[in-house]
């Protein structure tokens, strides 16, 4: 048995464009309606209907499995439809769901910007515009005021080196427009974005636990003995994942966001890091993708045969790499959670090995020094996956959009019996194959 600690987090993740539905008044919707931009065609307009009260009977389903923590988001397009106007029924239904997760000791962890905006904003020129630091700092102080009785963990913002690479310099998600020099102004501006809402959320509430959640793209070489796959590597790796880093931790801009300058007040803003990891991903050389800094993603080879195997994202299984990266980030000196973590179903119990495999990893650098306070599994409920839609399915239980009928996988009791022995018993990792 491989055991955890006494008062570890066990959880799963959610956002709220992902599962509530009828959201309708920001840049994802939007992007929606244009055809093409979705696989299949599907539409978030019900996707898990926690809108229409079905979180209820989904937060009963992580109560059952034993869940003592759960990641969410509130919707800043509900909250303020318009500039300047609080939707108060929103707040209501918001008030509802953190209540419910109370209800269930289940403590919540709330996300206040997990890739979706209110219109308005986007149409001010969001992440562009040079007050957006101030418009989040704005939004951050009064999400905080409103629900700070229920909460006090908090993300300010989901992944922002993904939001900077898909959204600006791949284009291929909303605004779909940009280039590598807007991402970085994206980029530059989320961070100070994330530092003056960091202080109005401690201003307002002493006991706050706050972080920026990044998603780590464990970036390797193709061929490690090629001096340009190791180059393109290096490039990537530093541009999606050092770059934030460093500036979230040194407290000052590093090349190219800036020159050096002090970040607010130059201390680092994070009370704990907050990391997403999935794959480790292999990259290339490729003179042809320079806005790419010349590197292209391979696709993965555990997908080979199946009708994911096109999917590149996926990368490769490495659960030595996420151990890797775990005694790497000891270096911060700060508690890690893993806020995501997770694979999506390929058609039998694939979950239930990389669920085994990766909290092996977890435990092995806990053994060895790395302070980790909690894993949340990506994701409670097959959900709306942005562009890929219903095609890929992360979650514990499966999801029928058309009935909302929701079906319990393998992976779900595999989980529950971790939670349940707060450890791995020798019989999962002789099954796993661990």
């Amino acid at each position: 048995m491989l055991s955890f600690p006494k008062n570890f987090l066990w959880g799963a993740a959610t956002a709220a464009h992902q599962v509530e539905g009828q959201n309708f008044d920001n840049d994802w919707w939007d992007w929606e309606q244009t055809p093409g931009h979705i696989k299949n065609g599907d539409s978030s307009r019900v996707a898990n209907d926690w809108w229409n009260g079905r979180f209820i009977e989904d937060f009963d389903r992580a109560q059952s499995l034993g869940h003592n923590a759960h990641r969410l988001s509130v919707e800043w397009s509900r909250l303020e439809p318009r500039e300047g106007e609080w939707d108060n029924a929103a707040v209501a239904r918001y008030r509802e769901m953190l209540t419910a997760l109370r209800e269930r000791n289940i403590e919540p962890m709330v996300t206040l910007v997990h890739f979706t905006h209110p219109r308005w904003f986007m149409e001010k020129g969001g992440w562009l515009a040079d007050n957006s630091p101030q418009i989040l700092e704005r939004h951050a102080t009064r999400v905080v005021e409103t629900f700070g009785d229920l909460c006090n963990v908090w993300i300010t913002i989901n992944e922002p080196n993904l939001y900077m690479v898909l959204n600006y310099v791949w284009k291929t998600r909303p605004p779909g427009t940009g280039s590598l020099t807007q991402g970085l102004r994206v980029a530059r501006n989320i961070i100070i974005g994330h530092y003056r809402a960091y202080a109005a959320i401690h201003h307002l509430q002493s006991n706050a636990q706050v972080s920026l959640a990044h998603q780590w793209r464990w970036i390797a070489p193709a061929k490690k003995n090629s001096l340009l796959d190791r180059v393109v590597a290096w490039q990537s790796n530093y541009l999606t994942n050092e770059m934030f880093v460093r500036a979230l931790t040194t407290g000052r801009m590093p090349t190219p966001l800036g020159r050096g300058e002090k970040i607010g007040d130059g201390k680092m803003p994070l009370d704990y890091f907050a990391l997403n990891y999935y794959f480790q991903n292999r990259v290339t050389f490729d003179i042809s993708r320079p806005g790419s800094v010349f590197a292209r993603q391979l696709h993965s080879t555990w997908l080979k045969g199946t009708p994911f195997e096109e999917f590149s994202d996926a990368g490769d299984l490495a659960p030595d790499t996420f151990y890797q990266l775990l005694k790497m980030l000891a270096r911060i000196n700060l508690p890690i959670y893993i806020t995501e973590n997770g694979t999506f179903d390929i058609g039998y119990d694939n979950q239930s090995p990389y669920l085994v495999t990766h909290l092996r990893a977890l435990h092995r650098a806990m053994q060895e020094g790395v302070k980790i306070n909690g894993y949340y599994w990506w994701t409670l409920v097959d959900n709306f996956e942005w562009d890929a839609g219903y095609w890929l399915r992360f979650g514990l239980y499966h999801l029928d959009v058309e009935t909302q009928t929701r079906t319990k996988r393998p992976v779900a009791d595999t989980y529950a019996q971790i939670i349940r022995d707060n450890g791995i018993a020798d019989e999962l990792m002789k099954r796993f194959g661990v």
